[in-house]
Formats: C-alpha cells, sequence, structure tokens
C-alpha cells in the first residue's frame, strides 16, 4: 500500500512540474512523459500559451511542436515547405543514422508517395474488406472462447497481439507457425535502445531489423516465382512502383506496413478496453445498445491515439503562426494533442462513445498520408467488440496498466484482467 501512494505522490509532483516549469524548458517529446502517462499537462499550456513550441536541447535534439488541431492539419498539407522524407529525417521525433535511413511510402514526398502507396492499396477496398471481416470474426470468436475464466490475465498479450499478429499474418500471407516474429519486429522497429529497453544498443536493434528483411526477402523470391496473389507481399513483388525497390526501401516498407498493422490496431484493442473500464457509464451504454459500436469505435481511436506524432522536416525557412521556422529545422504535429484540443473538438477529455461528430480526429493523419489501412483498423475494432459483447457482461481491468517507454507510438504492454467465471 506504502509503494502504491508513493508512487501517486511522485506522478502528482510530475503532472505539478508542466505548471511550474517556464516554457523554454518545455520538452513534451520525452518519453517518461508518456510511460508515466504525465504528458496531459504539458500539451494543455502549450496549445494555450505556445501553440509553436521550440525546444532547444532533447534526448532527441532540438525541435518544434505543433499542438493544436488546426495548425497541425495545415503543416500536414503543406508538402512544398515540411517534408516527410527519410533522407532529411523521416515522420518520427527520433533521428536515425543516415546511413540507416530507409525509405517507406509514408517518408517520401508527392509524386513518389502516391505510387508505392497505390500498390498496397487495393488490400484495404470495401471488397477486400468484407473477406477479411469472415477471418477476422472467426479467429476474434477462437480468442475469445479461450480465454480463461475467474483469473487474473494480460489482455495485451492474449487479445490484442495475438488478433494483430493473426490479422497481419493473414494480410502478408505469412507462415502462420512464426507470426509472433512479426509483433517482435514492429516492437523492434519503433523501440528506444537502452537498459530497459527490449535491446540495449543500437547495433542490437540493427541486427534483428536484418534478421526481418533476411526472412521476408525470401518469401519475396517465392512471391515474384509465383502469379500475383492477393497479399501484401505479393502485391509489392508484383507492382510496378515497389518490384525492383532497393534494400533499404524494401525493408522501409515492410517497417511501415508490420507497425501500421500491429502497433496501431493493438494499442487502441487494449486501449478501448481501458477506456470502457475508466468509464463505466459509458460501458453500461455500450452493453445495453450495441448499436453505438460505430461511434464508439472512431471515439475509442481519438481517445487512445496510438500514434502521438508525426514528425515533418523543413525544406526552406519559414513563418508559421509568427514563429521563424529555419531550414532543415524538425517540427512534430502532436495528434495526441490536436485530438485535445478545445477549440476543434468539443469536450474532448470526454470519453463518449455517442459522440455527434466521432470522426473529428487525427488519429490516422491527415492528407495524402492517412493511414492507407484505416478501415481495416476500425473493422477489427468493431467485429472485436461485437463478439465481445455477445459473450460477456463485463471484462475488468483489475491493475495499473504498464505503458510504453515511447513518445511516437503511445501504447500498452500490459494490462491485467479478470472475466468472472
Amino acid at each position: 500500500m506504502h509503494g502504491t501512494i508513493e508512487n501517486a505522490a511522485k506522478l502528482d509532483a510530475l503532472r505539478a512540474r508542466a505548471n511550474s516549469l517556464p516554457l523554454d524548458q518545455f520538452d513534451p517529446g520525452d518519453p517518461e512523459l508518456f510511460r508515466t502517462d504525465t504528458f496531459w499537462s504539458y500539451f494543455d499550456r502549450l496549445r494555450r500559451e505556445d501553440p509553436v513550441h521550440y525546444c532547444k536541447d532533447s534526448m532527441f535534439g532540438p525541435y518544434w511542436s505543433v499542438t493544436r488541431y488546426n495548425d497541425i492539419m495545415e503543416i500536414e498539407t503543406n508538402h512544398s515547405v515540411f517534408s516527410s522524407a527519410s533522407s532529411l529525417g523521416g515522420i518520427t521525433i527520433r533521428d536515425i543514422d543516415p546511413d540507416l535511413r530507409r525509405e517507406s511510402f509514408i517518408s517520401m514526398d508527392p509524386p513518389r508517395h502516391a505510387a508505392q502507396r497505390k500498390t498496397v492499396a487495393p488490400m484495404f477496398t470495401p471488397t477486400h474488406l468484407d473477406n477479411l471481416a469472415l477471418n477476422i470474426r472467426k479467429r476474434s470468436a477462437e480468442c475469445l472462447d479461450n480465454l480463461p475464466r475467474g483469473e487474473v490475465f494480460d489482455w495485451v498479450d492474449r487479445v490484442s497481439i495475438e488478433l494483430t499478429t493473426q490479422m497481419l499474418a493473414v494480410l502478408f500471407d505469412f507462415p502462420w507457425e512464426d507470426r509472433r516474429k512479426l509483433t517482435r519486429w514492429s516492437d523492434i522497429a519503433t523501440t528506444i535502445p537502452g537498459p530497459d529497453g527490449l535491446v540495449a544498443t543500437e547495433d542490437e536493434r540493427q541486427a534483428e531489423l536484418a534478421e526481418c528483411a533476411g526472412y521476408f526477402a525470401r518469401l519475396w523470391k517465392e512471391r515474384v516465382e509465383q502469379p500475383p496473389k492477393s497479399d501484401l507481399l505479393s502485391m509489392m513483388a508484383h507492382g510496378a512502383a515497389t518490384r525492383d525497390m532497393d534494400a533499404k526501401n524494401f525493408l522501409g516498407n515492410l517497417v511501415l506496413l508490420i507497425v501500421g498493422g500491429n502497433d496501431t490496431t493493438r494499442n487502441t484493442m487494449s486501449g478501448s478496453l481501458l477506456a470502457l473500464s475508466q468509464h463505466p457509464e459509458q460501458y453500461r451504454k455500450l452493453r445495453e445498445n450495441p448499436a453505438l459500436l460505430d461511434s464508439f469505435v472512431p471515439e475509442v481511436i481519438r481517445w487512445q491515439t496510438p500514434l502521438a506524432h508525426m514528425r515533418r522536416t523543413a525544406l526552406s525557412d519559414f513563418e508559421f503562426r509568427g514563429k521563424q521556422i529555419k531550414k532543415g529545422d524538425k517540427v512534430v504535429m502532436w495528434y495526441v494533442s490536436g485530438n485535445r484540443d478545445e477549440e476543434a473538438i468539443e469536450k474532448p477529455y470526454e470519453f463518449i462513445i455517442d459522440r455527434a461528430r466521432p470522426r473529428t480526429h487525427l488519429s490516422f493523419g491527415f492528407g495524402i498520408h492517412r493511414c492507407v489501412g484505416l478501415r481495416l483498423a476500425e473493422l477489427q475494432l468493431k467485429i472485436i467488440w461485437e463478439e465481445i459483447l455477445r459473450r460477456f457482461d463485463h471484462i475488468e481491468v483489475v491493475g495499473e496498466p504498464k505503458r510504453v517507454y515511447s513518445s511516437f507510438v503511445k501504447g500498452l504492454e500490459e494490462l491485467p484482467v479478470k472475466i468472472a467465471a
């Protein structure tokens, strides 16, 4: 008990610090703020007092923070000034050694971006999604029917990771027995090396990504030698814009599709149960009226915001909201802040599953880089909750979640739950 009180006092002190710290000392990208879930007050204050903020010193170097909803959309759509290119740093706050940067279609600017994106877009057409829905429902039902009753288990591992990894294996037509490798590679792609991380050093991280590239290279060779099929790997192997990718572009697109299909859906799947646990009146409302799933799904995607930010790099000097952004400056668009912007979203700090305009959110990005698989993510979340509501009156969260040490992936590593016997 003493440890719990001590921990609560520590968290209160971290939150209070956001209100006492001078703005020029703000570093909202500190991953520790996200691990402890204490970043909210920093962004609230930035939206009010300094919505385009410069941090001159951080573990990721200097960077600008854009924190208001409409400002984020303006940066996101101004490709002539703000670049996604991997050669300039790509899409995350963390800079990668130039020799290790890998291009993917999300880290390309127009017009090259569109051709590679178009190659995988057929996976997410309505007809294809209808076919995938049958698979998702079958696997969701099997997963839920095998959950233990009357004992504590980790929802993240048993449900969120398992179902999203199964879906990834289907999308890639990946060897089923090795599907958890996809989870590992997704985590490795976004982890920050260190004593408490998944790997201790960047060299270890690169070695595991090389293993990912080698495994997929073997599958790629098989697809090239086969007639075109409807999995993502075959689409790229036979697509005019992707069949001749170099090794870095190949791995870059693989990592993009793995992380996009894994981290985002998995963390929203975990976050949805946590949100309902924290808002029992909304959970009751959903049980009484499952038709509310159509608005619940986008609301929980806003609420969780599974990727906290995207980054751009300035191609030229540019004045924005009275601030002088210099050529080469790193500009971070904080989706997690835009999704709590009172000027764009009514009652943004309330979780409202029957919200009138639930799709007013930035969790999927905006403009040409908007998430290509967003409809699949929504479909997975809707189906799993349809199946949950058919089976269980209540799933109880019985402990504190363990959150990811990252200011990019906003996720849960563990969520202890119990289903009544």
